[in-house]
């Protein structure tokens, strides 16, 4: 003889969002059977009931359905878990020897905390970042933290309660803002500071599971503007500098038209500033003959740029400027002499 119960997990646990199933088992007599089963759920209403054997008997909530199951044992789907699925539910196999046996399974809701991937944000320009949890009703407070390198000690940026306002420490205050969100919390900050690099914590208090949190990092560029300067060392050869300042450094090739009459390669030097940039200074020595047949160009790299920037020497538009100086000069001359034969010519007439 075997002793009629119904067992089930005490406890379980199911991702907000996902489908999740519910199973008791139920140990019954040798020639008993199940003429019913019964789901209630957390507030003790009918979540589903059916007659074994009797599809068409199948009556319940919309959100579950009944899934398939071994021999005495019983199996409810929750198509989409949500917070309010949350606690014990009740399941009841009524027998034809027997009364209705019982068991009993508490259901908890859980969800992580997602974040955006690590981005990039050009100083001066705007940048937000966000994280989500899928059990608001569950938090407290969410709140933002700063570290200017992962794992390292970190201070309040903002924060956000129930029932209160977007908090924003003084810091911050003027160029960052926080939704006021207990789910989808983004922290935006206008305009970033290349000081603002480092890694962001959203914390997600709640009553009942606990701290939640992600991070996200930011990484800070400072776009280029190079320059390009030339000065004649020695007889026959000129300097020319290409110069920038960015974050990260930028990376300078020289383009000479592919003529090789340079003087050794470019000689690169970093200079560290105190804003967090770089200034980067090529240097590169040609022949003075070289600058009246080709154009020299910096080309620069950076990662924040979709292309290379190209900085001319206009080496040939000083050289053509010279050439037009001196042809107008040559023409003006002219004129003079002409208007000064002009002028004898007319003297002479009015001595006659």
């Amino acid at each position: 003889r075997v002793s009629r119960k119904v067992t089930a997990p005490e406890r379980v646990q199911a991702g907000v969002g996902k489908p999740f199933t519910l199973t008791c088992a139920f140990s019954k007599d040798r020639g008993d059977a199940v003429r019913q089963v019964t789901w209630l759920d957390v507030n003790n209403q009918t979540l589903l009931s059916y007659q074994p054997g009797n599809k068409d008997s199948v009556s319940g909530q919309q959100h579950v359905e009944l899934t398939p199951s071994s021999k005495d044992t019983s199996s409810v789907t929750i198509q989409r878990v949500s917070f309010r699925d949350e606690g014990c539910y009740t399941c009841i196999f009524d027998t034809v020897q027997a009364h209705a046996k019982q068991g009993r399974t508490c259901l908890t809701v859980t969800a992580s905390v997602i974040a955006d991937s690590n981005k990039t944000a050009v100083s001066g320009k705007k940048a937000s970042l966000s994280c989500s949890y899928g059990l608001p009703e569950k938090v407290q407070q969410v709140s933002w933290r700063y570290a200017s390198a992962p794992g390292g000690l970190s201070s309040d940026v903002a924060s956000y309660a129930k029932r209160s306002d977007p908090m924003i420490e003084p810091a911050y205050q003027g160029r960052v803002w926080l939704s006021a969100s207990l789910s989808d919390s983004t922290l935006t900050i206008q305009p970033v500071a290349i000081q603002d690099e480092g890694c962001y914590t959203c914390l997600y208090n709640t009553h009942a599971d606990g701290p939640k949190s992600s991070t996200v990092c930011l990484s800070t560029y400072a776009l280029p503007k190079p320059q390009v300067s030339y000065k004649s060392t020695s007889a026959g050869v000129i300097e020319a500098n290409c110069s920038a300042v960015s974050r990260p450094p930028v990376e300078m090739v020289w383009n000479v038209e592919q003529d090789n009459r340079t003087v050794g390669p470019p000689v690169t030097t970093l200079l560290p500033q105190d804003d967090g940039t770089t200034l980067v200074i090529s240097t590169l020595t040609v022949r003075s003959g070289l600058l009246k047949d080709v154009s020299v160009k910096c080309l620069v790299h950076h990662k924040g740029l979709e292309a290379p920037i190209a900085v001319s020497m206009n080496t040939k538009i000083g050289t053509a400027l010279a050439i037009l100086i001196s042809v107008t000069t040559v023409a003006a001359l002219l004129v003079l002499a002409l208007c000064f034969c002009l002028w004898k010519c007319f003297l002479r007439k009015e001595g006659v």
